[in-house]
């Protein structure tokens, strides 16, 4: 993996990471193999052990609305900003069965899964490539939600369990060879019967079958719920999913991610649709506003630091592909081209860049490293102020996220050896500054270099004796 940085400026205590940072060469390298769940069943890794940082972005309406000239613009731009998903749909939720794609091409003759489209799904070959040319994974849904429970959308509902099977089958054939899918089923709708239970285990055998096994497959449910509510022991779900939503509170939402991280039999979790940038909070707009830059940099480190092995940022306008053009779906405050340099989507790398420094496979959550009036496990802050911490289940790191200005003390002795090197991480930057070496005995108060209520650090705790790099450079 190599970046490439605008800037590169080395001070005395301070490495700083150029805001424009741009990853250099393919995101993901596909020569590892396949993926597959880690050994402890936390996280994902390579076929050969090499571990795997899941960044997505969701593009739903990629397929469906991009013509292949924007398609590629945007996944170059998701390259460069070093993410390695990205989540999109076969059949889009916007109307996606009657309005056709960029290329004129409906995906279903006669709204038929037993007829797909062959020049539609040609346009969607085409696309998965280009990604697989940039490393990056097609995290694909077969369907929206709304084609088998259309409790809301546009429909109609054209799956039962009978073709649902065949769809998965044709799809997992399909790509069977594609070495950057992951199976996404499910679509943002409920499980609310045994029919819609069977439809969604139906298609996942389905992949299966058609795929061989050859990826991954897990389930995005609706807002504020998880894959584990439905199919946790299910054996063809490799790992769970989180939408946690458009929400920016931990206590309302992100805190659940931990919840799923204790499930029995463990499995891999993550956020796949956490708060979107410039996205109605709460979906009101008036008495919210839209979310900003800090309020997506937040889930990214609650949810990493309560137990996942990645994350999923998203942008109002880039899920919709949203143009002037087009018609909006709950106010998007700018086109999607415009969109994608957001300042939270380039602020995402530091997140990917922060836990590749460090040994990735044996981090554990651990909110007892944070003491507030010498009480262990009370954790200072709530709502969207809630600090979380994280650390090597060696012992040979602590990680601390400070979402807000706050002094804090924390357990020194979490850390194995004598000495211990402390660091601020700049989530905003890739800024690491070294604030000096401390005991591993008794406890030690932080606070954060400029205290404001959107500036958030995260602090770093190192084994003197691991001489780690500083955090963030691979």
């Amino acid at each position: 993996m190599k970046l490439f940085f605008g800037i590169l400026l080395f001070l005395t205590t301070t490495i700083s990471f150029a805001q424009e940072t741009k990853w250099e060469g393919p995101s993901v390298d596909f020569s590892h193999g396949k993926l597959q769940v880690s050994e402890n069943h936390r996280f994902l890794v390579f076929e050969d052990g090499t571990p795997f940082f899941y960044l997505g972005d969701t593009a739903w309406e990629l397929f469906h609305r991009l013509s292949k000239t924007d398609a590629e613009k945007y996944l170059e731009n998701r390259r460069e900003k070093g993410f390695t998903v990205v989540q999109a749909v076969a059949l889009a939720e916007l109307d996606g069965l009657n309005i056709p794609n960029a290329e004129g091409e409906k995906p279903l003759i006669n709204n038929d899964p037993n007829q797909p489209n062959e020049k539609y799904f040609e346009h969607m070959d085409w696309v998965i490539k280009k990604a697989e040319e940039k490393g990056i994974f097609i995290g694909l849904l077969p369907t929206w939600g709304d084609k088998w429970n259309k409790k809301w959308g546009v429909g109609p509902e054209i799956f039962n369990a009978d073709n649902a099977k065949k769809w998965g089958e044709f799809l997992g054939k399909r790509y069977k060879n594609n070495p950057n899918i992951i199976w996404i089923t499910g679509g943002d709708r409920p499980v609310e019967n045994d029919t819609h239970r069977q439809i969604i285990v139906q298609m996942a055998i389905g992949l299966r079958n058609g795929d061989g096994g050859n990826h991954l497959i897990s389930f995005h449910p609706t807002g504020g719920s998880g894959s584990s509510k439905y199919f946790h022991t299910e054996l063809w779900l490799d790992f769970n999913m989180r939408q946690n939503g458009h929400s920016i509170s931990y206590t309302e939402r992100y805190r659940m991610t931990f919840d799923d991280y204790n499930l029995e039999p463990a499995k891999p979790v993550m956020d796949a649709e956490p708060v979107y940038e410039d996205h109605p909070i709460n979906f009101n707009p008036e008495a919210n506003g839209h979310s900003v830059s800090t309020d997506v940099r937040r889930p990214l480190y609650w949810d990493l630091f309560s137990g996942a092995f990645g994350h999923t940022y998203g942008h109002h306008s880039v899920w919709q592909m949203y143009s002037p053009d087009r018609e909006p779906v709950n106010r998007p405050l700018m086109p999607w081209y415009d969109a994608v340099d957001q300042p939270g989507a380039a602020q995402m790398v530091y997140g990917r860049l922060l836990m590749e420094s460090r040994p990735f496979v044996t981090r554990i959550p651990d909110n007892s490293i944070i003491i507030t009036d010498k009480v262990p496990t009370s954790v200072p802050g709530a709502g969207a102020y809630s600090f979380v911490a994280t650390r090597d289940k060696q012992g040979s790191y602590a990680m601390i996220y400070v979402p807000v200005g706050r002094k804090f003390s924390v357990r020194m002795d979490v850390i194995k050896g004598k000495n211990v090197v402390a660091w601020w991480y700049n989530p905003r930057n890739g800024e690491a500054l070294k604030i000096g070496k401390f005991t591993n005995t008794g406890t030690q108060t932080f606070n954060t270099p400029n205290p404001g209520e959107s500036l958030d650090w995260i602090l770093v705790l190192d084994d003197a004796d691991a001489k780690y790099k500083a955090p963030g450079k691979i």
